[in-house]
């Protein structure tokens, strides 16, 4: 059975293809005469493969900008490249730096041999150079460290000195660490109702337990300031002030331990024993 086509139809299914192969005339004229200056012949078909090489030629030119330009350094993931590449590089100038220095000491060793300044069974083997060398900069890092502690040492004089006095007076020695180092702004005194201490502290510095105790009390006060309480054995410290607890209640901590996190400004801080306030400095030296 044949379907019978209609004409309009036709037309439409062959009007898209129609106009793509129909050629058009573009031309530019003057203006005052009219008079035709440049023309051009194309096709629907002509156009689309103009657009097309101008984008391609445009892509590539865009393409070889960035290759060959100090703008691929902002393309994601090559700057880290770079950087793998520095750290390559600088890894390998430490290593040559060292071989030109083994070889510079070589050649001194050549050279006073050759002058008859150094007898040749002297002269040490370039495994023995490189063993100098390591032992060299242990040696600085052992000057370091042992800076390092004479400066620790000098800095905790103080409580030394209060723990060798509480001895030899036959009191028990009880080791209080500081709690936060820093300098008091305002002293103990029962009679103006100061329980304790204010002490000037910096942003994010540690504050640590001053005896083993078990946390039994942690409160958010005004302004996210927080209070911790630690009952040790004797004795009671409170800690107001804080800017983030790091223990909850029921933990154990050690003396020394940090508890939590000060902020700029000034940390609180009580001690009591048998119910009674307790002036810190006369156990801790501050």
């Amino acid at each position: 059975m044949s379907r019978l086509i209609h004409p309009m139809d036709e037309t439409k299914k062959t009007s898209l293809w129609q106009r793509l192969r129909e050629r058009y005339r573009i031309s530019v004229l003057n203006e005052d005469t009219l008079a035709e200056k440049w023309y051009l012949h194309l096709s629907g078909w002509g156009a689309i493969v103009i657009v097309g090489l101008m984008f391609a030629i445009t892509l590539g030119l865009f393409s070889l900008v960035i290759l060959y330009t100090p703008i691929r350094n902002y393309l994601p993931g090559y700057s880290e490249n770079i950087r793998q590449q520095l750290v390559e590089e600088s890894t390998r100038l430490d290593s040559l730096g060292t071989t030109l220095e083994m070889q510079r000491q070589y050649l001194d060793i050549i050279k006073q041999v050759m002058a008859g300044e150094v007898h040749s069974d002297t002269v040490q083997s370039l495994d023995s150079m490189q063993i100098i060398m390591r032992e060299q900069l242990l040696e600085a890092k052992k000057q370091a460290t042992e800076e390092f502690i004479a400066q620790y040492e000098e800095k905790e004089k103080n409580n030394m000195q209060l723990f060798a006095n509480n001895t030899n007076q036959g009191i028990p020695i009880t080791v209080f660490f500081v709690p936060i180092h820093g300098a008091i702004t305002q002293q103990f005194s029962v009679q103006e109702k100061h329980y304790g201490i204010l002490i000037n502290s910096t942003d994010n510095e540690n504050v640590a337990s001053v005896l083993n105790g078990v946390v039994i009390y942690v409160n958010s006060e005004i302004n996210n300031v927080h209070t911790m309480i630690i009952k040790h054995t004797d004795y009671l410290s409170i800690y107001r002030g804080l800017k983030k607890p790091l223990k909850q209640i029921g933990d154990r901590v050690q003396a020394g331990e940090c508890i939590g996190i000060a902020g700029e400004g000034q940390l609180g801080f009580e001690l009591w024993k048998n119910d009674l306030a307790v002036d810190p400095e006369k156990l801790i030296a501050f």
